[in-house]
C-alpha cells in the first residue's frame, strides 16, 4: 500500500474515532443536561386539585427586616395566575393605574415611559407543583429576562381560598435584606 494511502486512512480513521468520541461525549452532556432540566419539568409537578383553576392577587410586597411593607404595584395591584390540571400555568401582575405612552406607539416611547413599563407589570409562564409543604415552580418564558430558564421552591401556606408563598430573593428589594410575598385568591 503506498505510503500516502496508509496516512490517509489513518487520518481518516482518526477523524472518524474523534468524532464518534465527541458525539458520545455531547450525547452524555445532553442526557445529563435533560436530567437535570426534568426536575422540574410539568410532567414532574404535583397538581392537587386545590390548586388547580384561577386566583386573583391580593397582595404583592417587599418586606424587609425591620417589618416594613413596600407595595411592589401600587395599592390594588391587579393578577391573574391560571392553573391548568397539567401545571403549566401563566401569571400577569400590574399597577392598577398605568400612565400611557404619549406617542400611542408601543416602539416610540420615551425611556421613562419604557422603564415604568417594564417595572409596572411581572408576566411569566412556566410549569407549578406541590410537593408536601412546599410549592415548586421552573419558568419557561418571563417579562424579566433574569427569570427565564429558573425554577425553585418555597412554603406556602393555604388559607381556605387564599394562598400565600415567599419569594426569598425578590427581583427589587433583595440587595437590601427584603424578601416578597405574594397573596392569591382563588377565583374558581
Amino acid at each position: 500500500m503506498h505510503p500516502l494511502k496508509k496516512i490517509f486512512l489513518f487520518g481518516a480513521a482518526a477523524i472518524a474515532f474523534s468524532v464518534s468520541t465527541a458525539q458520545a461525549a455531547t450525547s452524555a452532556q445532553e442526557k445529563a443536561q435533560q436530567q437535570s432540566d426534568s426536575a422540574n419539568t410539568p410532567g414532574d409537578m404535583s397538581v392537587p386539585t386545590w390548586l388547580s383553576g384561577t386566583w386573583t392577587l391580593v397582595r404583592c410586597d417587599n418586606v424587609y427586616p425591620d417589618g416594613r411593607r413596600i407595595e411592589l404595584y401600587g395599592p390594588h395591584p391587579q393578577g391573574m395566575w391560571m392553573i391548568d390540571d397539567h401545571s403549566h400555568y401563566m401569571m400577569l401582575i400590574a399597577r392598577a393605574q398605568r400612565k400611557p405612552f404619549a406617542t400611542g406607539e408601543k416602539s416610540r416611547g420615551t425611556p421613562e415611559e419604557y422603564r415604568a413599563a417594564s417595572l409596572d407589570v411581572n408576566a411569566h409562564y412556566g410549569s407549578v407543583g406541590i410537593h408536601g409543604d412546599r410549592m415548586s415552580t421552573h419558568i419557561d418564558q418571563a417579562s424579566f429576562p433574569n427569570w427565564v430558564g429558573r425554577g425553585g421552591t418555597t412554603a406556602y401556606t393555604l388559607d381556605g381560598n387564599q394562598l400565600t408563598y415567599i419569594v426569598a430573593k425578590p427581583s427589587s428589594g433583595s440587595s437590601e435584606g427584603a424578601h416578597g410575598e405574594v397573596v392569591w385568591q382563588r377565583l374558581d
